[in-house]
């Protein structure tokens, strides 16, 4: 960071006038900001191209078009359902309808061929929102359970009453979500100063960046189409609490550093930013970028997260560079008691220059480098092999961590109706080829009814149920043959959409995310360390590294998933979004680990220079690494498994990387190849000493 910025924010005078900028400005935002426009509907995060999106904008012309269903199963566990029961079902009719309100007509109850269940269609109107959606459903629950016979029992699914059940889990659940993540940076933050009150000053810098970035991304959601989804919000509440609070870890453990060599504070403090602020800034900006690949998914569901998320990093990065040095230096070194730093040389031993674990670590890594990076690798290998068998794609019923009674409902109708009963497919055609295209669509395979559902002036919609229960590899495999059969019929138009195709659209372009953003990100990130390190060899074995983590991290993450909490399969969103977090954050901690080592190396040689970077940098590191995988462990409290699966890879791979591959690997790999690990650069020619020298300070001292 430049001198001049750095002596800015540091300034007697000046660190007033950047405290109070930024937090009018960011004041400003959040009052006029507003909340976002949030949508979880799965249509809306899918491309306008997908054949299922087409589908869906030819059945807005329609009149099913405007509604969505919601399917009440009514059911005798003991046996048949009676004439009785039959007769209360139907005399329900009328008090759903009222419940459901808008004029609604309930459809006659339509019995089961084994006799032992019933349902009723109950249409709701499509545009609501998802809040109001849930309470319309909640009165047609309970108008339903109104009055019926002992032993017969009635639940309401279809896409109406899963919507309903999926905005629930979240009725409260991001606020639930925030007051877990900011207890727990709060306790660590705690921790880690053993102060009274240091801990306030980064949490409420990080806060304000919070819901800066919340105003930002609520304003594009509202004026730009960006699709957010509650999920969204979660992940991103949770992202710039962690690489917020890592950077405020970061400038906080230089500037005490400095603050133990200078009695004025605005100089440590303008030292301190100096020499942090740019590996904090190529941290911040790496991570930004990696997001900011996901404008090249083809499903905004992942653009959404990619630009808020991105928006996010930004906030903190800019936050955590201007109003937090500036709100330390203005309260003084009082701000760290009752550890408070001093200028007098009695706290060098908390410097890492005098020994302490890191630098006995890093020693025992110098003295048999090639064991120890061996060693890693394995392990690494080792965590990946869990993968090894792993599936990938929930189904509805396996998407909830807690009981939804959408999913109990499918699964009463998939016992007594064919399993796609609740939700069909939808075949839209014109109207002169409808007869052609019912024959084909009854004749496929997979598929256990054909009707004509309604006709319009240009189109004919055609409703197809299958025999398998949504959701599953039988009902893609049905799908994407019947859209194969109608697709054949001379002249029909014929498009293929409805919630199992709009999901198997959905994990088509999920795949081809992952092939494209993949090696995208990794290649912004080698830019970037390339720029940074000035150098080739170094940049490539970091990404090595991080890749490797992230294959241990997710391989890890899945054993214990399929073996210990017994989930069926990983998301379809999550190793895409795995990896841009894991990566771009991961990639963090070699950053300010090698950027000292860089620094050091200038003056005492690449071999010592990574033992002193690691002495120092150890503790702070560490810290961040632990604090940034709790806040991610804090989505297990949203009841969605995919949340909890993203969560526990990030926080595992974050310790991973924490722990083993910053901590061992990267030091082992750097004492390995010496001056070469800064190939083609100044430093692989000469870095402070001559290899020979830098060999005999390796041998002689833990830390040069």
């Amino acid at each position: 960071m430049g001198e001049r910025l750095a002596s800015f924010v540091s300034g007697r005078r000046t660190a007033w006038v950047v405290l109070i900028v930024t937090m009018a400005l960011g004041g400003l935002m959040i009052a006029f900001g507003g909340s976002p426009k949030v949508s979880d509907d799965p249509s809306a995060g899918l491309s306008a191209s997908a054949e299922s999106s087409r589908a869906a904008r030819l059945q807005r012309e329609l009149p099913s078009g405007k509604v969505t269903a919601a399917v009440i199963v009514y059911a005798r566990a003991s046996g048949r359902l009676t004439g009785a029961d039959l007769t209360v079902i139907s005399a329900q009719r009328a008090g759903i309808a009222r419940a459901a309100r808008g004029g609604t007509v309930v459809t006659p109850a339509r019995k089961s061929d084994d006799g032992r269940a019933a349902t009723v269609a109950v249409p709701l109107p499509r545009d609501t929102a998802s809040t109001e959606l849930a309470a319309t459903v909640d009165r047609v629950r309970a108008a339903a359970r109104a009055g019926l016979p002992p032993g017969v029992t009635a639940q309401v699914t279809g896409p109406a009453g899963i919507t309903a059940d999926l905005a629930g889990v979240f009725d409260g659940a991001n606020l639930t979500l925030l007051l877990t993540t900011v207890a727990v940076v709060a306790l660590l933050l705690i921790i880690t100063y053993r102060s009274p009150w240091l801990w306030l000053v980064p949490l409420l810098t990080v806060g304000v960046a919070d819901q800066v970035t919340s105003a930002l991304v609520a304003v594009l959601s509202r004026h730009s189409g960006l699709n957010v989804s509650n999920a969204t919000v979660g992940i991103v509440e949770v992202l710039v609490f962690g690489a917020g609070t890592d950077y405020a870890l970061l400038l906080i453990a230089r500037y005490r550093e400095e603050l133990r060599r200078d009695a004025d504070r605005h100089d440590a403090m303008r030292r301190a930013v100096r020499r942090a602020g740019p590996s904090i800034i190529a941290s911040g900006v790496t991570v930004a970028l990696s997001l900011a690949c996901l404008l090249l998914a083809t499903l905004p569901s992942n653009t959404g997260i990619g630009v808020a998320s991105a928006i996010g990093v930004l906030c903190a990065l800019f936050f955590g560079l201007s109003a937090l040095p500036a709100a330390l230096v203005i309260c003084g070194r009082g701000l760290f008691w009752p550890l408070v730093p001093r200028a007098d040389g009695r706290d060098d031993h908390l410097t890492g220059r005098t020994g302490g674990v890191w630098a006995r670590l890093g020693w025992g890594v110098a003295r048999r480098p090639r064991v120890v990076a061996a060693a890693s690798i394995v392990l690494l290998a080792a965590l990946a092999a869990g993968l090894s068998g792993a599936h990938l794609g929930l189904s509805q019923a396996d998407r909830f961590r807690t009981k939804a009674e959408s999913i109990d409902g499918l699964a009463t109708l998939s016992a007594h109706f064919p399993a796609g009963e609740a939700d069909p497919v939808s075949v839209i055609t014109v109207p002169a080829q409808a007869e052609r295209v019912l024959a084909v669509v009854r004749r496929s395979p997979g598929v256990a009814d054909g009707t004509i559902a309604e006709k319009g002036a240009r189109d004919v919609r055609i409703t197809a149920v299958l025999r398998a229960q949504p959701d599953t590899d039988a009902s893609y495999t049905a799908v994407r043959v019947l859209r194969d059969r109608v697709h054949a019929v001379p002249g029909a138009e014929a498009v293929v959409g409805g919630t199992v195709a709009t999901d198997l659209d959905t994990r088509d372009a999920a795949a081809r995310d992952q092939k494209v953003i993949i090696p995208l990100v990794l290649a912004v990130v080698l830019i970037i360390l390339v720029g940074l390190l000035r150098a080739l060899v170094g940049p490539v074995l970091l990404v090595l590294t991080v890749v490797a983590s992230f294959a241990a991290a997710i391989g890890g993450a899945n054993f214990a998933f399929t073996h210990w909490l017994g989930y069926p399969a990983l998301d379809t969103s999550v190793p895409l979004l795995a990896f841009l977090f894991l990566v771009a954050l991961g990639v963090d901690y070699n950053i300010f680990l090698v950027s000292r080592a860089r620094e050091e190396a200038t003056r005492q040689g690449t071999r010592a220079g990574v033992l002193t970077a690691l002495a120092v940098t150890g503790g702070v590191i560490t810290s961040a690494g632990v604090l940034l995988a709790a806040v991610f462990a804090v989505l297990g409290v949203l009841p969605l498994i995919t949340l909890t699966e993203i969560g526990i890879i990030v926080g595992f791979g974050v310790l991973l990387d924490t722990l083993l591959v910053r901590t061992v690997l990267v030091p082992a790999l750097v004492t390995i190849l010496g001056r070469g690990f800064w190939w083609p650069g100044r430093l692989s020619r000469t870095d402070g000493t001559g290899e020979a020298g830098e060999a005999q300070r390796a041998r002689t001292s833990p830390v040069g």
